[in-house]
C-alpha cells in the first residue's frame, strides 16, 4: 500500500482514568441497549403477521444496519478508553473506516427508501399495496444496500494509496476519513475531493429525495378535511421524520465541506452522536411514537 506505517495508535478520549472508565461504563450501556432495542425490533415485526408489511420490512433493515454499525465501533472504542486496544494496523483501519461509511451511506439511503414508500402510503393509500409490493420493497432495500457499499469502495480505494510517514497518532476512537487525512503525508486533495463528492451525491441527493418526499406528504396531509384524518396520517411518518432530522443533521456536519482537516475534537463528539447515541434512538422513536409496533409489543409482554 506505499505506507511507511503499519499501525496507528488511537488516543480516544483525553482525561482521568475514572473520566475514561465512566465513559466506558457508558458506551457500553448505550451498545447492550443498542443491540437489545434493534433486535427486539427485527423479532417483533418477524413474529407479528400484522407487521409483514414493506414499512415494518425497512425498519428491520434500519435496525439490522444499527446493529452492525455501532458493533464497528463501540468493542473497539471500549478497549481504546480502557488502554487495552489502542493500536489499529493500517489494513483494519482502512477496512473500519470502509465498513462505516457504507453503513452510512446505505442509512441514507434506507431513510429515503422509507421516505418514498410514505409518500405512497398517505398520496395514493387505495393502491399503494399494488405500488409498493413485496418484489419492489426488496429491490429497494437491496438497492440501498448495495449503492452504499458501492459509493465508498472508490474512497476507501483512495484512502488506502495514501502515505503516512508519522506521526501515527490518531486525535479519535476510530478510524475516519478526516483523522487519515489529518496523518498523511502525501497530496490528500484527491481524498478530499473524492469525499465531498461522495457525500454530495450519496448525503445531499438521498436528503432532497426525502424532502421532496416529505414536500408531497405534508401537501396532502393539509388537503385531509378531519383534524383526527390529519393526525392519523402524520403520525404514519412523525417517527421516521424524526429520524432523519437527527441522522442528516449530524451527517452532513461531518462529510458536507470542502475540505476535512479541520476541527477533529468537534468531529469526535460529533461522531460519538452519530455511531453511538443515534441507533439507541432509533428504536425508541419508532417504539413510542408507532401505534402498531406499541400494540404488538404489549401483545408480546403479555404473552
Amino acid at each position: 500500500n506505499g505506507s511507511h506505517v503499519e499501525q496507528f495508535i488511537l488516543l480516544g478520549f483525553p482525561g482521568t482514568w475514572h473520566f475514561r472508565f465512566s465513559l466506558v461504563v457508558v458506551f457500553a450501556l448505550t451498545y447492550s441497549l443498542t443491540v437489545i432495542g434493534n433486535a427486539s425490533i427485527i423479532a417483533l415485526v418477524w413474529t407479528n403477521s400484522n407487521l409483514h408489511t414493506p414499512m415494518y420490512f425497512f425498519l428491520c433493515n434500519l435496525s439490522f444496519l444499527e446493529i452492525w454499525y455501532t458493533t464497528g465501533v463501540v468493542p473497539k472504542a471500549i478497549g481504546v478508553m480502557l488502554g487495552t486496544s489502542q493500536t489499529i494496523s493500517f489494513s483494519v483501519c482502512i477496512f473500519q473506516l470502509f465498513f462505516l461509511l457504507s453503513l452510512g451511506s446505505t442509512e441514507c439511503f434506507l431513510l429515503s427508501v422509507m421516505a418514498y414508500d410514505r409518500y405512497l402510503a398517505i398520496c395514493y393509500p387505495l393502491r399503494y399495496s399494488s405500488l409498493m409490493n413485496s418484489v419492489l420493497s426488496a429491490r429497494l432495500a437491496f438497492s440501498s444496500w448495495l449503492g452504499g457499499f458501492l459509493a465508498i469502495s472508490l474512497l476507501a480505494f483512495l484512502t488506502s494509496r495514501l502515505t503516512f510517514c508519522g506521526p501515527d497518532v490518531i486525535n479519535h476512537f476510530l478510524c475516519d476519513i478526516d483523522s487519515c487525512l489529518a496523518l498523511s503525508c502525501s497530496n490528500t486533495w484527491p481524498v478530499e475531493l473524492a469525499t465531498f463528492l461522495v457525500s454530495i451525491i450519496v448525503v445531499v441527493s438521498s436528503c432532497v429525495l426525502t424532502l421532496v418526499s416529505y414536500v408531497y406528504i405534508i401537501s396532502s396531509i393539509l388537503r385531509i378535511q378531519s383534524a383526527h384524518g390529519r393526525k392519523k396520517a402524520f403520525s404514519t411518518c412523525s417517527a421516521h421524520l424524526s429520524v432523519v432530522t437527527i441522522w442528516y443533521g449530524s451527517t452532513m456536519f461531518l462529510y458536507v465541506k470542502p475540505s476535512a482537516q479541520n476541527s477533529l475534537d468537534l468531529n469526535k463528539l460529533v461522531n460519538t452522536f452519530n455511531t453511538v447515541v443515534t441507533p439507541l434512538l432509533n428504536p425508541f422513536i419508532y417504539t413510542l411514537r408507532n401505534k402498531e409496533v406499541k400494540q404488538a409489543m404489549g401483545r408480546a409482554f403479555w404473552k
